[in-house]
């Protein structure tokens, strides 16, 4: 089979595609062949030795997939030879098999293709996660999302709709602002890009303060991270939640805790990965009420791009460069 492999670390074109052996299922596992493999932000890091899961070298890169069951070893269960499944795999996926073990893959409805399943389960996963479980958020309640036309931003625009909330979108750019909206944000607006001073991060509190009529907003979801959370948690109304996601600017904030006291607000971290292992069968309900918002059309990743295997080293250019509207996928076809 192909893969694309890290031999050493660095930027995506010191990435490789080579021929390697087919892997064997083990006890208790499957193999998949691989039809798609969703790229996302943890890719770009896990290559530059940046991220805090840290495989051996060599490896592919690809924390899911999309694809069918063709080999199940000894001890399966579940799952047979034919099963369209969503492998959740950390690393690996960007290649034409992997195997992965039984309770890491997650059957998908007839209704959704291949490259929307591999786009689907970390994005949505993380957002459902943060904002049922973590925020508990309310009908009625007002959500902003930072970085609100990426991969996680998209899901939870999506999704704070679904939930019932008022969603107001903030991105770097006014046609992100404009794919949040299509995808059902009510309000947004641009902030600036880069490192902020004191004046402009002062004017992101305004305008959020502006936006929720001077009230600030319910629940902040922030996978962006750097000089924007503090701004946005001068901005949360009393009693409001403030969701640690990501730090895709790069910077991990250090925010005056006063903030929390004065606000009478919560800094509230979000680790989806963790929760899934410790609590798999809230997990299990979480995956099985977003499967049914799919099927009914409430909720729907937004890929905007496709690359072929062999152009894996562009597809993470544009992802580290900040290009991708959504999802973007590999495809092994």
């Amino acid at each position: 089979m192909k893969a694309v492999l890290c031999k050493e670390y660095g930027p995506p074109e010191t990435l490789v595609l080579e021929e390697v052996a087919s892997p064997e299922p083990g006890e208790g596992q499957v193999r998949i062949a691989v039809k798609a493999a969703a790229v996302n932000f943890p890719d770009v890091l896990i290559i530059e030795n940046k991220y805090q899961f840290k495989p051996p070298l060599p490896f592919s890169p690809g924390g899911e997939v999309s694809g069918v069951v063709d080999k199940v070893g000894p001890g399966v269960k579940t799952l047979k030879v034919g099963d369209r499944v969503i492998g959740s795999c950390g690393w690996g996926g960007f290649a034409e098999e992997i195997v992965l073990e039984e309770a890491r893959c997650t059957p998908f409805p007839d209704e959704m293709d291949f490259v929307s399943a591999s786009a689907f389960l970390m994005t949505y996963g993380t957002s459902h996660h943060a904002l049922k479980d973590r925020a508990m958020i309310k009908p009625g309640e007002t959500l902003l999302v930072l970085g609100a036309a990426g991969g996680v931003g998209l899901a939870a625009v999506e999704l704070g709709k679904a939930m019932g909330a008022r969603v107001i979108a903030a991105a770097s750019s006014e046609d992100k602002v404009q794919v949040a909206r299509d995808h059902g944000a009510d309000d947004g607006f641009v902030y600036p890009t880069g490192a902020l001073d004191r004046d402009q991060q002062k004017a992101l509190s305004e305008k959020i303060k502006e936006l929720t009529g001077g009230q600030g907003a319910d629940v902040v979801y922030d996978p962006v991270g750097g000089d924007y959370s503090e701004p946005a948690i001068r901005a949360t109304n009393w009693e409001g939640r403030f969701l640690v996601v990501g730090f895709a600017s790069g910077p991990i904030p250090k925010v005056p805790l006063n903030l929390a006291l004065l606000k009478g607000c919560q800094i509230v971290g979000v680790f989806w990965g963790a929760f899934t292992a410790r609590e798999p069968e809230r997990n299990k309900q979480n995956l099985a009420e977003l499967m049914d918002w799919f099927k009914a059309g409430k909720i729907k990743p937004h890929v905007s791009k496709t690359y072929a295997l062999s152009d894996a080293a562009s597809a993470l250019n544009d992802m580290a460069a900040r290009k991708v509207k959504g999802k973007i996928v590999l495809v092994t076809d």
